[in-house]
């Protein structure tokens, strides 16, 4: 055994000297305990080097202006994502896969005028959006009902268009009042004669128009279907009456047929 201890000890010796790796960080990025703050640093895109454990990602005040597929890496640790200060346009409905754990998505302050409910399916476990100071106009139905978790929503200072299509947001937060941040600065843009009159002040009543005249596109595709159909149809019929009558007609002028 005696003559095994000399190559041990400097092997334990190099294993000491040596740090162990250390998780990716994006260059120019800080990096701590997994928390990773990549702000103000002019990014146009996600930083592809993000280690696995991160729990925290700030990409505040970047240059950013789309999120396409898969634009994060799998972070299941992930608890807070900061997207706020750039300049987001469009946010693929693929964007966000792989970030289940996600508590936080703030997505303020940027220039999103469009979200679809697939974009917020993998986000289960969402508490807090912030999704204020953008160009919404509207929320597609079910966008936020597809976040069984979420307990905060800041939605302010946005050009918000009070028409019938604003009637699913309305719906949602009528049942979410205790959920909806900052109420009071939700306010009407468009029509010129609603601006800045607050969306919660609507009633029921208000869109009595809306809900008695609104047909889904089943609805319309319904009728596409059955319109020709019932017109071909008529027509069959009418001509098929009209040629019974005249050989109707026609027996009678001949007697000696019915002999």
């Amino acid at each position: 055994m005696g003559c095994w201890q000399g190559p041990i000890m400097v092997l334990a010796c190099l294993l000491l000297l040596c740090p162990l790796p250390s998780p990716a960080c994006p260059a120019t990025c800080r990096c701590s305990s997994g928390q990773v703050d990549c702000s103000q640093r002019a990014f146009r895109e996600v930083p592809p080097s993000l280690a696995s454990n991160t729990s925290a990602l700030w990409l505040r005040y970047n240059f950013i202006t789309v999120l396409g597929p898969h634009s994060f890496p799998v972070l299941s640790r992930l608890l807070l994502l900061s997207l706020s200060h750039n300049l987001l346009e469009l946010i693929h409905s693929q964007a966000l896969v792989g970030l289940k754990a996600l508590q936080e998505l703030d997505l303020s302050h940027n220039y999103l005028t469009v979200l679809s409910r697939e974009t917020f399916e993998p986000l289960t476990s969402l508490a807090m959006l912030h999704l204020g100071s953008n160009r919404l106009g509207v929320l597609e139905p079910g966008v936020l009902d597809v976040l069984p978790q979420l307990q905060a929503l800041t939605l302010q200072d946005n050009p918000w268009v009070c028409s019938c299509g604003i009637l699913p947001l309305w719906r949602w937060l009528s049942y979410n009042r205790e959920k909806v941040r900052e109420k009071s600065l939700l306010l009407c843009r468009v029509p010129e004669e609603l601006n800045k009159y607050p969306i919660m002040a609507f009633g029921n009543e208000s869109f009595r128009q809306c809900q008695e005249t609104s047909l889904s596109a089943q609805h319309y595709i319904t009728f596409l279907i059955i319109g020709p159909f019932s017109f071909m149809a008529s027509i069959i019929f009418c001509m098929l009456l009209g040629s019974i009558t005249v050989v109707y007609n026609n027996l009678r002028r001949e007697p000696h047929f019915w002999r």
